[in-house]
């Protein structure tokens, strides 16, 4: 997974977003693990902060809506726990 976020970081266009979407997809497979970051960090070696990165990337580029609490607050864990147990959305099919 390491060299999927070295890909991401030097790629661009539709490679970053496709490198993004593939990163996305595999750690949100363990979204309802707890405590959640510190498995990703010990398992895979990713920091939470990447992981956050890229979220707010896709968002940046209209691939990604960041689930947000009452006071603003994005919720990341959420969101990818929603990615999990749907995958591809409606509208990605019309497309």
């Amino acid at each position: 997974m390491k060299e999927e976020m070295r890909k991401f970081k030097l790629s661009k266009g539709e490679e970053k977003i496709k490198a993004a979407w593939s990163i996305i997809r595999k750690v949100a497979k363990y979204s309802h693990t707890e405590p959640y970051w510190d498995f990703l960090r010990e398992n895979f070696g990713i920091r939470e902060k990447d992981v956050k990165e890229i979220m707010r990337f896709l968002e940046e580029v209209g691939e990604l809506e960041i689930h947000r609490s009452v006071d603003g607050k994005r919720l990341y864990v959420s969101t990818l726990k929603d990615i999990k147990e749907n995958p591809v959305k409606l509208d990605r099919w019309l497309k």
